[in-house]
């Protein structure tokens, strides 16, 4: 259990999350202070910001978590690559060599490298599923749509195909259709995956109508370390869905964060799709 009187800190990253997650602790009224991360952080959370930091200035973020003594770190945001304005004071990144190394390996190992040095200096981290589990999907039906039992099937062979490549480390997210897959997400993204799969959910050579109960399935891998690497939806994911001749998306309950919550399900509804919380294996 971590001391509720004490506040947290969140290390507000790039787009619309640390936003969501700030207005879900004011309702919880639970104590925060903001760490903005320069070049990425959007401007309403640099508004609220406690302090700045360069991406790569460890020594520095350090210092000011070691001064506001958190009752636990959470970090919220995207950050890719870091771009020119973060880049500013990078030379500090001199200073811990695994920090460089992990710079040539991608972002998650860049964020795990990150994590990692923080809990070393002693600080906990947490996720936004531990802080604020109420941007989670939940369980069952999210919409009016119901999965008819083509699209349970779909979503079945979903799981299992998922469960499967957890080991390899690939995307989070594949377009079934019965037990035919259609597209599995890689590093491009769901966005894209789904553009894929819009191309070749169509007969023959891309013209007709998209397969019978055609599913986007999106579940956290095995052991995946949700601190870092959350499965997300929103409104676009629906609109994305649609296009590709998606009957509806399944997601892990408790395991997905529905940006946007209200207008991701009213896209559900208006486009005829059904969006549903499934369990997610232990």
């Amino acid at each position: 259990m971590i001391d509720p009187a004490r506040p947290l800190a969140l290390v507000a990253g790039a787009g619309h999350l640390p936003e969501l997650v700030a207005a879900s602790l004011d309702r919880a009224r639970r104590p925060f202070r903001v760490l903005a991360v320069r070049g990425f952080t959007e401007r309403a959370m640099r508004r609220r910001a406690d302090a700045v930091v360069d991406l790569l200035d460890i020594p520095g973020t350090l210092r000011i978590l070691k001064e506001w003594a958190p009752a636990a770190v959470v970090p919220a945001g995207g950050v890719t690559r870091p771009s020119p304005a973060a880049l500013l004071n990078a030379a500090h990144a001199v200073r811990n060599r695994d920090i460089l190394k992990s710079l040539a390996g991608g972002d998650d190992r860049l964020l795990r490298a990150v994590l990692s040095l923080l809990e070393e200096n002693g600080h906990r981290v947490l996720g936004v599923h531990e802080v604020a589990p109420d941007l989670l999907g939940r369980l069952g039906r999210l919409g009016r749509v119901e999965p008819d039992s083509d699209a349970t099937l779909s979503i079945a062979s979903g799981r299992a195909m998922l469960g499967a490549l957890s080991p390899f480390d690939v995307g989070q997210a594949a377009v079934v259709a019965g037990e035919r897959v259609i597209a599995v997400e890689g590093p491009e993204g769901t966005d894209r995956m789904l553009a894929r799969a819009r191309a070749l959910n169509r007969k023959p050579f891309g013209r007709g109508t998209p397969a019978k109960g055609t599913v986007l399935v999106k579940l956290p891998k095995l052991g995946q370390d949700l601190r870092i690497d959350l499965p997300a939806i929103g409104p676009r994911t629906v609109r994305r869905a649609a296009e590709a001749g998606c009957a509806g998306i399944a997601i892990g309950a408790g395991h997905t964060l529905v940006i946007d919550r209200e207008a991701t399900v009213a896209a559900a509804d208006a486009a005829g799709l059904f969006l549903i919380g499934v369990e997610v294996a232990p």
